[in-house]
């Protein structure tokens, strides 16, 4: 959604996407504002952005080879342009319409910080974790591995994603022993603040899954946990690890419910990439180590 009437900012970076170097990309900000036009007319539509149908915060420009890509939260805006030029024209027509200033290079949007390097895009959370470990007063607490937090730091930590999702089946009513995990994620943060999401530049559009599942992992309700990781080039770019609604009397079907989670978000992903003008031009590849969900997948009858 764009903010309407208010002041705003924004800054230049250079992110990466699908082996495309883009020059420039940025944030504005809007100042505080309680007007919020659900369908805007300016900037988005009437200079030709269209809406993405696969992502409503995302709006894209597309002519000939000028490709402008804006997305919004609610007021804040990620800006990326195919060339310099694209961008500043595209700042001043801004600045026409709302109060706005330069902030320089992207390097940080919704606790996430990003980090440019040659070929690649780092992208990690150290000062979000540093803030949440001074919170709780762990900041001197000793390392510690994970054995098994907060659900921001999965954006770009997919090493704590089952651990959290473990401790959030228990949020409702948690125990010492809950409490116990926690501090370990905690301590086990506490000694990677520096990890985070390397993305680095590549020619290969490739889509590959890798989908798994635990059968009957949990001992209380006997379901099973289901995951999925996307890799898009050889980049990670979607994660998931949740439990299944239903207990199956069987790991194919456990695995073929993981296959189908998989595969959806694999579709997903190809419908935004044919939006955002880079369509890929292979199947996705989808891995699973169950042979009977891989011949329950192949099976045309049963789906």
């Amino acid at each position: 959604m764009c903010p309407a009437g208010a002041p705003a900012s924004v800054g230049t970076g250079g992110p990466l996407f699908a082996g495309v170097t883009y020059a420039t990309g940025g944030v504005f900000h809007a100042g505080d504002t309680d007007t919020v036009v659900a369908a805007p007319s300016w900037p988005c539509r009437d200079a030709g952005f269209v809406e993405a149908k696969f992502d409503t915060s995302l709006f894209i420009y597309h002519h000939g080879a000028e490709t402008v890509y804006l997305l919004f939260y609610v007021d804040d805006i990620v800006l990326t342009a195919s060339s310099e030029s694209l961008l500043r024209r595209l700042i001043a027509s801004l600045q026409q319409e709302f109060a706005m200033k330069d902030l320089g290079a992207l390097d940080h949007f919704l606790g996430v910080t990003v980090e440019p390097h040659p070929a690649r895009l780092l992208l990690h959370q150290r000062q979000y974790t540093l803030d949440i470990l001074k919170r709780v007063g762990m900041t001197d607490y000793k390392p510690a591995p994970l054995r098994l937090t907060h659900k921001y730091l999965t954006f770009t930590r997919p090493d704590i994603t089952y651990a959290f999702q473990q401790i959030c089946l228990h949020m409702h009513d948690l125990r010492e022993p809950h409490l116990t995990a926690l501090k370990r994620i905690l301590r086990y943060l506490r000694g990677s603040v520096d990890f985070g999401l390397l993305h680095r530049r590549s020619s290969s559009t490739e889509l590959i899954v890798y989908t798994d599942a635990d059968w009957a992992g949990c001992p209380d309700t006997r379901r099973s946990t289901s995951g999925y990781a996307v890799f898009l080039g050889g980049n990670l770019v979607s994660w998931s690890s949740k439990r299944q609604p239903l207990v199956f009397v069987s790991s194919a079907e456990a695995e073929y419910r993981a296959v189908a989670n998989g595969v959806a978000e694999a579709s997903w992903l190809r419908q935004l990439l044919a939006e955002l003008h880079s369509p890929l031009s292979r199947s996705a590849l989808v891995y699973c180590d169950n042979v009977s969900a891989v011949y329950l997948s192949t099976n045309p009858v049963k789906h």
